[in-house]
């Protein structure tokens, strides 16, 4: 039977089990929160990013949920400096120009803090100066630092990323840290 683990990653952890080392010694990783042999991670989540990761013993899965070719969509909830304007929530929508080429047309809203929101350690950087706005961003594709880049190119740099959505599968009040079994989507 397929194991399907959602896990929220919280924020400075590596998206692997083991650490190949660092200068600074030891740094967070999978296994200082999930003790089940034979999972792996279906894709990444950059260690500055948060929320959710599919984990899975299932290697047929795994490419399913993480090979760019299947436009499995993914939504974040992104804190970006300043308040982008129709126009630069048009740009994302439309797709944006990367140094790697233009990506797919995205969704994208903005919206209210999100609900149950938990503390950042450490917290983001606040400007008095500049204000900061959420958004919805919603990809099908996965290049290197994606929704960072997409956001900075339209004027509004990344604070915060958290992934809320892959797929049929979502956070759904899973605090950072903790996980739970899901059920595999019959495809």
């Amino acid at each position: 039977m397929t194991r399907l683990i959602l896990f929220n990653k919280p924020y400075d952890v590596l998206t692997q089990f083991t650490d190949r080392g660092n200068a600074d010694g030891p740094r967070a990783t999978l296994s200082d929160f999930i003790k089940v042999p034979g999972v792996y991670p279906a894709g990444r989540l950059d260690r500055d990013s948060e929320g959710l990761l599919l984990l899975t013993d299932n290697g047929k899965l795994q490419a399913r949920i993480s090979d760019p070719k299947n436009k499995m969509a993914k939504t974040y909830w992104v804190q970006v400096e300043g308040t982008p304007d129709d126009a630069a929530i048009a740009a994302l929508r439309a797709g944006v120009q990367l140094k790697d080429g233009l990506t797919r047309p995205a969704q994208c809203e903005r919206m209210d803090e999100p609900e149950g929101l938990w503390e950042r350690t450490p917290p983001i950087r606040v400007r008095k100066s500049i204000p900061d706005t959420w958004i919805a961003l919603t990809i099908s594709e996965g290049k290197n630092r994606q929704v960072r880049r997409m956001t900075a190119a339209v004027g509004h740099p990344t604070l915060r990323l958290i992934r809320a959505r892959i797929g049929d599968w979502a956070l759904d009040g899973l605090a950072p840290g903790q996980w739970r079994e899901a059920k595999p989507q019959k495809r």
